[in-house]
């Protein structure tokens, strides 16, 4: 097995950790599985040995020379810590507020970051004197970023546990708002009594991400609602399906109608939900304006924010049926509405990730969803894999 050495540590140093190294080539083999297991180094390509000619180098037949010539075709390695300050600096596209969130000095992160491009080979970042954006190249480092992240953290919390003796599996379930409505009880309930050993946790996200933590690997099966741009990772079925209705302040005139329509509605301002174009469009009904222009009257990141917004007579939004026995409050209204489409409650989940707990966790809300029903809502066909309202990516 090879010994490992720093760029530091001196020729001597070198050459000692390699005079003991193993020359069979079958080592290369182990160094492949390494880099299977850890998803971080990349494979080493292995070279045709090098004929040493008696006195050319030295009396040491694993110079370090020899050593150069052998490693000189190693891909370049990435760096967790700069992988971070990446990630960093593409959620704020700004490197003063990067700076900031990491506790580090600007000229420092820019540093950072412009070693990861010459790691790399790669330009990540358009900067000018006042905006930053990501390139495609960025775009797909960020995806893949977030996820190896996670998956260092989990890696790290689980050799914990492991060498403290907790022998405890987690499985993070993601929602927003009313996750699964009154069948979330339920189904909780149910599979940690088919599964003790599993410890569940639930993790709120706000509107930003429609994906409820799946795209970034920090939630493991997540409670969603279409329509979500369809992923070639992303597995999707619909437990079941409600109307949408209106919520407005009960001081509001069409707070006294029995119901709406959207051509009713269309010179109100709604309060908009800061999330990707398409889901924050499902929520404004702009399929059923006819071509009318939405007026935004505030943009909010939570259920909390929007109902806020909406007691301070800063627009009025559409939410499903359910929110109103989940935050029902007396100065809000909530109004049929007769020409929307209705709204779909999914289980999510990745399918480039093998989990026995997240099977588990599927088949026991598909059971539970044929058994018992949300009122006012509609069930899905048992076993349904949905893709209604998703739409595929190009590009």
């Amino acid at each position: 097995m090879w010994d490992s050495f720093d760029e530091g540590d001196s020729e001597a140093e070198c050459e000692h950790s390699l005079r003991y190294a193993d020359p069979n080539p079958e080592s290369a083999g182990l160094l492949d599985a390494v880099s299977a297991m850890t998803a971080i180094t990349p494979r080493v390509r292995r070279v045709r040995p090098i004929p040493i000619r008696p006195g050319s180098i030295g009396n040491d037949y694993w110079s370090p020379g020899v050593v150069l010539a052998i490693f000189g075709n190693m891909q370049p390695q990435l760096d967790l810590r700069l992988l971070s300050y990446f990630v960093a600096v593409a959620d704020e596209l700004h490197f003063g507020r990067a700076a900031a969130r990491l506790h580090i000095a600007q000229p420092s992160l820019s540093v950072q970051i412009r070693k990861l491009e010459q790691n790399l080979g790669a330009v990540l970042l358009l900067r000018s004197s006042r905006h930053v954006e990501l390139t495609p190249a960025g775009q797909i480092l960020l995806d893949e970023s977030r996820r190896l992240l996670a998956n260092a953290e989990r890696a790290v919390n689980l050799t914990r546990e492991a060498a403290h003796g907790v022998s405890t599996r987690k499985l993070v379930i993601g929602f927003q708002g009313n996750a699964a409505a009154e069948l979330t009880p339920h189904i909780l309930s149910t599979f940690q009594s088919l599964h003790p050993g599993i410890q569940v946790q639930m993790h709120s996200y706000d509107f930003s991400d429609p994906y409820v933590g799946l795209a970034d690997g920090s939630s493991d099966v997540a409670f969603v609602r279409p329509p979500l741009l369809m992923q070639d990772w992303l597995g999707m079925e619909a437990l079941f399906v409600e109307p949408r209705v209106m919520v407005v302040s009960a001081n509001h005139p069409l707070a006294q109608l029995p119901e709406v329509s959207v051509e009713q509605v269309t010179n109100e301002f709604f309060v908009a939900r800061k999330a990707p174009e398409n889901w924050r469009n499902y929520w404004l009904a702009t399929e059923s304006r006819q071509g009318e222009p939405v007026r935004v009257g505030a943009d909010v990141a939570t259920v909390d924010e929007c109902f806020e917004a909406i007691l301070a007579e800063r627009g009025v939004a559409f939410s499903q049926a359910s929110t109103q026995r989940f935050y029902s409050r007396p100065s809000l209204a909530f109004v049929p509405v007769t020409d929307i489409p209705p709204t779909a409650l999914s289980i999510a989940w990745r399918t480039d990730v093998a989990s026995k707990p997240v099977q588990d966790f599927i088949d026991t809300a598909r059971a539970v969803a044929s058994l018992h029903t949300v009122p006012g809502a509609w069930s899905t066909r048992p076993h349904n894999s949905i893709t209604e309202g998703a739409h595929r990516t190009t590009g």
